[in-house]
């Protein structure tokens, strides 16, 4: 009878330690300031006792430390599983970006090369290309014009002066043809004199 008395005292003793220890623990963790992993240890250390330079841990708050150790790492397990799942998503969004970027600007140098595109007679030319044929032309014809102008301007001046030589020449001949012909009436004039004379010398004979 004293057998089992003994047992039944011992586990009812170890229970009562047990409990007071679980309500100190609880009294404790509400006294706790620092309520991180490192603070619940120190406290943990505090209410341990030291034989021999050792310290005897109360198997309550170790399993209470224990627990939130284990809840500290879950939450960081899924916090990092969480953070890691935005960080894929946020990858796949800068690779999405990425591939639309890059879309955006071949379709940006693509239409840049239609619009710097020129076609003249089938021929295809960059906008500078065919600026610069245009005003090569351009400059050409002008210098061409230039040129034709010129030339003319000095035809016309010979031909106003040829024109003007050709009625002094003109007016000249005129002069002359006039001044011949009344020198050859007065000739005549002077001849048939002559002739008058002639014959009245004739008659008087």
């Amino acid at each position: 009878m004293k057998k089992l008395i003994l047992p039944i005292i011992s586990a009812l003793i170890l229970s009562v330690n047990a409990l007071s220890a679980q309500g100190q623990l609880a009294t404790d963790s509400t006294k706790i300031v620092d309520p991180s992993l490192k603070g619940q240890y120190q406290l943990m250390l505090s209410k341990s006792k030291t034989i021999n330079g050792y310290k005897l841990i109360n198997p309550a708050r170790l399993n209470v430390f224990f627990k939130n150790v284990n809840d500290s790492l879950a939450t960081g397990r899924r916090q990092l599983a969480n953070t890691t799942k935005k960080i894929k998503e946020q990858e796949n969004n800068i690779t999405s970006l990425k591939a639309q970027i890059s879309g955006n600007e071949n379709s940006l140098a693509s239409s840049n090369a239609k619009v710097n595109e020129i076609s003249f007679l089938g021929i295809s030319f960059t906008k500078s290309s065919y600026n610069t044929i245009v005003w090569t032309l351009i400059i050409a014809l002008a210098a061409a014009l230039t040129i034709v102008i010129l030339r003319s301007a000095k035809h016309i001046h010979e031909a106003k002066y040829r024109s003007t030589l050709y009625e002094e020449i003109a007016q000249e001949y005129q002069a002359y043809k006039t001044k011949a012909n009344d020198k050859e009436k007065k000739l005549a004039r002077e001849l048939q004199d002559e002739r008058n004379k002639l014959d009245e010398l004739k008659n008087r004979g």
